[in-house]
């Protein structure tokens, strides 16, 4: 998605999701296989969006992370580092997003104050848990059909509904979000979206 639109996308969430200032509406995740340089879509999202590094165990991987905090300063974003508190605090990031198998064993370390928590889901019981743990959000997915998991079973922007009313945590879309179809999330409860390919291009 181009810069204008991202922006437009993020006002009309922000009409529609919950007065939460804290936290971004819009979520850049990176992937070593569907988004390997994730600078040119973060640099492409406005300030106050956040980018959660993924690239789990990629070679190279703290270096890009340095270059996505630099980014991240510069366009007023913040940066969560997935699954690794220790990467997290060596880069100064904002926060930390905790995958779904973390939230049943979390890692026993401080919390740097004003950390940002995230957690992803894909379950009512999975969100249950992140909101146990203190997480200050949780990535619900997948909503659409993805190419992170091809075949799997999509929630869709109803069951998406159901499954976040249940719970006082503040919930992300995630999974097949692009341009034609993040605008149907609007009456669903989402703070934001989350996505991978869905802001590149």
């Amino acid at each position: 998605m181009s810069a204008p639109t991202l922006t437009k996308l993020s006002l009309r969430l922000n009409r529609h999701a919950g007065e939460i200032a804290h936290l971004p509406r819009l979520i850049l995740l990176s992937d070593a296989a569907r988004l390997a340089d994730p600078l040119p879509a973060a640099a492409a999202l406005p300030p106050g969006s956040a980018v959660i590094l993924r690239h789990y165990d990629a070679a190279g991987r703290e270096e890009l992370g340095r270059a996505l905090m630099a980014l991240c300063r510069a366009r007023k974003l913040s940066l969560l580092v997935a699954g690794d508190w220790r990467l997290a605090w060596k880069l100064d990031a904002h926060g930390v997003h905790l995958p779904e198998w973390q939230t049943a064993r979390p890692p026993v370390l401080p919390r740097k104050p004003g950390w940002l928590i995230t957690a992803a889901a894909h379950s009512e019981p999975a969100l249950l848990r992140a909101a146990r743990l203190g997480a200050h959000a949780a990535l619900l997915s997948p909503v659409f059909p993805t190419a992170s998991h091809p075949g799997a079973r999509t929630m869709g922007p109803r069951r998406f509904a159901q499954l976040s009313g249940r719970t006082n945590l503040p919930v992300y879309a995630l999974g097949g979000i692009n341009v034609g179809n993040a605008l149907r999330l609007g009456p669903s409860g989402a703070i934001g979206i989350a996505a991978i390919s869905g802001f590149a291009g």
